[in-house]
């Protein structure tokens, strides 16, 4: 009987597998590019053009997407068609022992989705601001501080914006995911390209009497600045493109595997990988376009640096500055951040939840109930940490970070390379090129970027990402090294105290029985104290006790005497 049902349960399990297919190809370049096309290409790319010399980065960034970004695109939606599972599924089909790689894929949108209808709340919000002729109050300098930092708003519009994503995602991939994409994403289109248009045709005269167009804005968009390029600088554009590309292409991150899965065999993935590529650069050139020509006019080239703010207090101050134009084009452009926001809010969830209906066996519409329970509940969380839950943590970057910033440096700064770099090894070399070709040929379909896909994924894209997980994660060593340095200096100092105060030892060589710490006959011993510390490293202090005085030290090599 037990038998009998868990079979009926399996069959249930794999007929809805089965149902949830993109009805063609259309639908799966217009989902697989919402996923692409999130917020991120609405106010990160734009600020990392201006920041890192405007043109240069845009042809950074273009090679990127045509090599390394082909190549992970390529390998994650032809894993999913071959396997039809989703990352843990697909890593564990390929091989048993890899499993590991694709549960490390599948926490990367779980992080990701605690935090992502929070932000789209945040620009809900916005959008029902201008919509309602609030423009001028969402232009002061204290709004946006004032709004994420109340007990109730903000948790309303993450809730509200995790319902609608639930509600897509539950009425499955095709009725759900493509119907919604086949409206959303042409409309999102039309209008970044209308408001990018207008950006062009505005101009401004500020205080000291110096004229600004949109005409300038664009060319200083597109002209690289090669001024004091260093080989440093370069090395630090090419990994701000880098980490440009994993936001813009979802790679990395489950999401493109899960899609590929809904994949018919039919659909040549060849031109549906080219259509996602022209999309997604396409709409990030043009969020570009018609953001830095915007802020150039009314801001200057002071404003180009306003980074994540860029959003919510930068582009509101913009507006208010267009006259009665603003709101208009307001209205427009919060409109267009939420649908790009939710086309890829509904990949994250939809990754999620493909992932926990084939380890659960449960049906969609039940996975979907218990996912959206989790992450209202989650949501709500996160949009408090600006004031019930605000905590303070001092990020390895240098930057200190609230419950949002943690999810978001944990996913995207410290998983994404590493998992990049290890799907990169297991396609390249332990299950080979072949794998992924084989399936790009399926159909008789003719591969025509072959050999760059095998440079790419054996030679060229592990050497990247081995540059980009050293380079993100250079900084958490040094951090901790430099604490590490701290903490034992300090507890060498307390050490001396604690000797002064028990036995009134002056500075002299001294020898515990257990364990040797040395202090030499100095004036200044706090001063050699910290330079001896410093050459003390994990391995060399086993334990500290300050009750019973031990300590694990590495001796000078100087020529002092041991007294017992």
């Amino acid at each position: 009987m037990l038998s009998y049902s868990y079979n009926i349960k399996g069959e249930t399990n794999v007929m809805e597998k089965k149902s949830n297919h993109f009805s063609g190809q259309l639908g799966f370049v217009l989902a697989a590019a919402g996923s692409a096309v999130g917020v991120g290409n609405l106010w990160r790319f734009p600020y990392l053009a201006a920041k890192d010399g405007g043109g240069l980065f845009l042809i950074i960034y273009l090679i990127l997407v045509l090599t390394f970004g082909f190549a992970l695109l390529t390998s994650d939606i032809a894993i999913g068609r071959h396997t039809q599972k989703s990352a843990i599924g697909a890593y564990t089909q390929m091989r048993p022992r890899w499993k590991f790689l694709g549960i490390l894929t599948f926490l990367v949108p779980v992080l990701i989705m605690t935090y992502y209808a929070v932000i789209g709340g945040w620009i809900t919000k916005y959008a029902v601001v201008y919509i309602t002729g609030q423009a001028q109050a969402a232009a002061a300098d204290d709004y946006f501080t004032a709004f994420i930092t109340s007990s109730t708003s903000p948790v309303i519009f993450a809730l509200l914006f995790m319902g609608v994503t639930a509600f897509i995602v539950y009425n499955g991939v095709e009725k759900g995911i493509e119907k919604v994409s086949k409206w959303m994403m042409p409309v999102l289109l039309v209008l970044v390209v209308v408001i990018a248009v207008y950006s062009l045709t505005i101009s401004h005269t500020d205080a000291s009497g110096q004229l600004r167009t949109g005409l300038q804005g664009f060319l200083y968009y597109l002209t690289p600045d090669l001024e004091g390029l260093t080989v440093q600088r370069f090395l630090q554009i090419l990994l701000d493109a880098m980490s440009q590309l994993f936001f813009s292409l979802s790679v990395s991150m489950g999401i493109m595997i899960t899609y590929g899965s809904y994949v018919k065999p039919e659909v040549n993935l060849n031109k549906a990988i080219n259509q996602i590529e022209i999309f997604d650069t396409g709409v990030a050139f043009l969020a570009g376009a018609m953001i830095i020509p915007a802020v150039y006019v009314f801001s200057g080239t002071e404003g180009m640096g306003a980074g994540p703010s860029l959003m919510f207090i930068s582009l509101p101050k913009v507006f208010s500055a267009m006259g009665k134009a603003g709101t208009f084009v307001g209205i427009l452009f919060f409109v267009t951040a939420i649908f790009a926001t939710l086309s890829s809010c509904i990949s994250v969830l939809e990754s999620i939840t493909a992932n926990c209906m084939e380890i659960f066996h449960t049906s969609r519409k039940k996975t979907v109930l218990v996912l959206s329970v989790i992450y209202l509940a989650a949501s709500a969380v996160i949009a408090l940490g600006y004031s019930i839950f605000y905590v303070e943590v001092k990020l390895p970057n240098g930057s200190v970070g609230q419950l949002l910033d943690i999810m978001d440096y944990i996913s995207n700064s410290v998983m994404m390379p590493f998992i990049a770099l290890l799907s990169t090894i297991l396609i390249g070399w332990v299950v080979t090129p072949d794998y992924v070709i084989s399936e790009m040929e399926r159909s008789g379909d003719k591969f025509r970027r072959k050999k760059l896909y095998r440079v790419m994924i054996r030679f060229v894209a592990p050497v990247y990402d081995v540059y980009s997980v050293f380079t993100i994660y250079r900084d958490f060593i040094l951090n901790c090294k430099a604490r590490l340095r701290k903490a034992f200096c300090k507890m060498c100092l307390t050490i001396l105290e604690s000797l002064y105060c028990a036995k009134n030892i002056q500075p002299a060589i001294v020898v515990w029985r257990l364990d040797v710490f040395i202090i030499c006959n100095c004036l200044d011993t706090e001063a050699l104290l910290v330079s001896h510390c410093q050459r003390c490293s994990a391995s060399s202090i086993s334990s500290i006790n300050i009750k019973r005085k031990l300590m694990r030290s590495r001796m000078l090599d100087t020529q002092m005497a041991l007294s017992p």
